[in-house]
């Protein structure tokens, strides 16, 4: 069969998206076209794939994100603002309510973050940090910038739901191999936390911050939405950034403006980020055997590639 995609980032998270309002695929079928389309040493590549679905009576419309592994996330905020960005376009609206896997989220056009970059801005949540939310199986009913019993680390994590799962450590300095050996661990799902978690370590930068993922079903990432605003939150439940006040979050993908509110104020998170198409394409799939073609390329959206790229170069001055 034929899809057609757009090659899209979110904060440098990349990913084929395609409208599957119309298609009937089943979840194990989804799951072989992301090993396929998302596999780094094939022809599209990608953080997985995100698929913009059906909306229903509470939602404009829904979204769903296999991983690179196949396995289904419960949410992408950085995938997220794309697959709003083509909602909008195809259905001619600037906001609207999304479907995502176990909880919804608001999403809405925003100015540009910088010239040339489509920009929308998620509120998802509320954040949770009950462990049991988290997939931790320990005692504690809450974890907040203590020590996990039984995770091969000495740091102190906080454990946050996005709704996906999230422990998030303040460092100093970020030590990769540290962060992927920690990753590599809980990716192979043992008894503390079955489900996988993802992995963030976080570093200030003044009043804002760094942040660097080891994400669940993918690995070692560039950027990871729903770790970014995790991320905020648990500054914010630490006392190391205020409530209520916007931050910007950095990692190696980019940044975005996050802002998180209070449990006691409701626990969202409000991240505004680019939402860039890069090239519109066709390509042919087999969804039973996960086998792909090489992509006809139909259009290459160079002048968003090149808004990016200008906002990458200001990073680095």
């Amino acid at each position: 069969m034929q899809l057609a995609f757009v090659k899209c980032h979110g904060s440098g998270n990349d990913f084929p998206l395609i409208d599957a309002r119309g298609l009937a695929l089943d979840d194990g079928q989804w799951a072989r076209i992301a090993r396929a389309l998302a596999d780094r040493e094939g022809p599209v590549g990608g953080d997985g794939i995100l698929l913009l679905t059906q909306g229903d009576a509470r939602h404009d419309f829904g979204m769903r994100m296999f991983n690179p592994d196949g396995s289904e996330a419960e949410t992408c905020l950085n995938g997220l603002r794309c697959v709003a960005r083509l909602g909008f376009e195809l259905l001619g609206l600037d906001s609207a309510a999304v479907r995502l896997k176990t909880s919804s989220a608001q999403v809405a056009r925003q100015e540009e973050l910088a010239p040339g970059v489509v920009t929308v801005r998620t509120v998802a949540g509320p954040a949770s940090i009950r462990t049991a939310d988290v997939g931790l199986r320990i005692d504690a009913e809450m974890l907040v910038d203590s020590l996990v019993p039984g995770l091969p680390s000495e740091r102190s994590f906080t454990a946050v739901a996005m709704p996906n799962p999230h422990l998030v450590a303040f460092v100093e300095s970020i030590d990769e191999a540290e962060l992927v050996a920690l990753g590599d661990w809980c990716e192979a799902g043992p008894e503390l936390v079955p489900g996988r978690t993802n992995v963030s370590f976080a570093q200030l930068r003044g009043r804002d911050l760094f942040v660097r993922t080891y994400e669940r079903g993918v690995g070692l990432t560039n950027a990871c939405g729903s770790a970014m605003a995790a991320a905020t939150f648990a500054a914010g439940l630490t006392g190391r950034i205020a409530f209520g006040s916007e931050i910007i979050v950095f990692n190696r993908g980019g940044l975005v403006r996050a802002c998180a509110e209070s449990p006691e104020a409701g626990g969202s998170v409000a991240v505004s980020g680019n939402a860039s198409f890069l090239y519109d394409a066709t390509i042919e799939v087999d969804p039973e055997a996960g086998a792909i073609a090489p992509p006809l390329v139909h259009a290459r959206r160079e002048d968003e590639a090149a808004a990016w790229e200008a906002v990458i170069a200001d990073l680095a001055t």
